[in-house]
């Protein structure tokens, strides 16, 4: 057993379990657009998106899937020839489509070779039944994991971030999914405004009453030319933006608090200095994993230790 592992699920090695290999993910934009964004919804999305903090030079929206899933190996092959490759759909709402055109795009992706898995990011309010049968096949012989940002069990917080869903849409479409056998991964921002501390490591036990595979946790970052930059402008004293020992400390308790079989994919996320208005740290995504670590070692605890 890893010495990670002996601290909690991590997703290095849930993916060697499953899949017997070393795998990297490689980002995909589908050229989807969001329900709280062409009107649906609402218009502007979300209050702190701004999907440029995460799109890799080799994601771009206006070339062909396989073109992109090609240009992603080439990026990462060189350092482990040996490594497989997972398609990740990530930008905007990835199930925001006809069912021909989604199965269209994924089977696209599924076919370069070196491929061996699945990832469609999306949102709770997004996922038909039909298309979760088609899912569920694919999943008979492929890797899948549908990944729902959830963002928060707060409906306060949901309405104040303008998500345009609430918690129980997500236990839906999570429930739902679980059912027909497909991996369901779930995404949290830690930090939110209106969210205290306390508030933010009970939802640790909330969500434990998903049938979630995967989680990803980040901690809340404001960025240029979204809507929460305006606000934190307009109002600095409704954010409780984290220090870094800060943050360590609370992902630690929510940590205790998660069921044990649930897999922690991140802890943190890193946008471009350019874009970043702050929390501004400094360290690198593997470094913060290592601070967590050192943090349950002194603590002499783990995942699940204070699980109920």
């Amino acid at each position: 057993m890893s010495d990670t592992r002996f601290y909690y699920n991590d997703f290095s090695s849930f993916l060697r379990d499953c899949l017997g290999c070393k795998v990297q993910k490689i980002t995909l934009d589908g050229g989807f657009t969001c329900p709280n964004r062409d009107g649906t919804l609402g218009r502007g999305g979300c209050t702190y998106c701004n999907n440029q903090t995460f799109s890799p030079a080799f994601c771009h929206r206006n070339r062909p899937i396989v073109e992109q899933m090609r240009e992603g190996i080439k990026f990462f092959a060189h350092k482990y020839p040996q490594m497989k490759y997972i398609a990740y759909f990530q930008a905007y709402t990835n199930t925001y489509a006809s069912i021909d055109k989604l199965a269209a795009l994924y089977e696209e992706a599924l076919a370069v070779e070196g491929t061996v898995g699945i990832v469609i990011g999306t949102r709770p309010d997004c996922v038909s039944d039909e298309l979760l049968d088609y899912l569920s096949e694919l999943a008979e012989r492929t890797f899948v994991i549908v990944e729902y940002g959830i963002e928060s069990t707060n409906d306060t917080t949901l309405l104040r971030i303008n998500r345009g869903h609430d918690y129980a849409t997500a236990i839906d479409a999570v429930e739902r999914t679980a059912a027909r056998g497909i991996r369901v991964g779930a995404h949290f921002i830690l930090g939110l405004p209106g969210e205290s501390r306390t508030m933010l490591v009970e939802q640790a036990t909330i969500i434990s009453r998903l049938p979630l595979t995967t989680l990803k946790l980040h901690q809340l970052q404001l960025i240029r030319g979204t809507r929460m930059a305006k606000e934190f402008e307009e109002t600095p004293q409704d954010f409780s933006l984290f220090s870094i020992d800060e943050y360590i400390g609370t992902v630690v308790d929510f940590i205790e608090r998660l069921r044990p079989d649930i897999v922690l994919e991140r802890f943190a996320s890193s946008s471009p200095k350019e874009l970043l208005i702050a929390p501004d740290w400094g360290i690198k995504n593997h470094e913060l994993v290592e601070m967590v670590k050192r943090r349950m070692r002194e603590r002499n605890t783990w995942q699940g230790k204070l699980y109920e």
